[in-house]
């Protein structure tokens, strides 16, 4: 279980982050057009995986926008945006925006992702959504980058997540 904040207060999550040198477990995700993505569907790629509450709230989006530029800019990187919205409120927001660097995909269905990864909160006035994590994983499959913002109305540090590409 790791801790973090929201404006200073601790909330908890279902455990912790694949540790760097892990495989990157499985997941089961739904995309934007209601199609099933699994981890194999990116095989081949590198892949940044943005995790947060969700996709209406500032921190989130600039997250989003900041991740969509930078994907414009890698080789054989996808930026996946994962969180517990609904696939239509992606779409609404990618579209609004312009953004068609990043993958959406929603834990909506059952919350598998947010247990598997153990970032989903426990508790807190946030209880079921996932904290703000990176997770950067190589074409091997392997994790090659973690970050859980301590602080979950803080962004993430991009460039660290960049650089654990090269």
């Amino acid at each position: 279980m790791a801790t973090v904040t929201l404006k200073g207060n601790k909330i908890h999550t279902s455990g912790n982050l694949p540790s760097k040198g892990d495989k990157a477990p499985d997941f089961k995700l739904t995309a934007t057009d209601l199609s099933t993505k699994t981890l194999n569907d990116f095989k081949g790629h590198n892949l940044v995986l943005n995790i947060f509450p969700s996709v209406d709230t500032g921190t989130c989006a600039t997250s989003v926008r900041k991740f969509n530029k930078e994907a414009s800019e890698l080789q054989d990187t996808k930026v996946l945006c994962i969180s517990h919205d609904l696939p239509f409120a992606f779409s609404r927001f990618c579209g609004a925006e312009g953004l068609d660097n990043v993958v959406s995909l929603s834990d909506f269905k059952d919350g598998s992702f947010g247990k598997t990864y153990g970032l989903d909160f426990v508790d807190g006035p946030l209880e079921a959504l996932h904290s703000r994590c990176i997770v950067v994983i190589n074409k091997d499959g392997k994790v090659v980058h973690t970050e859980q913002v301590p602080e979950i109305v803080d962004e993430p540090n991009y460039q660290a997540a960049i650089d654990a590409l090269s």
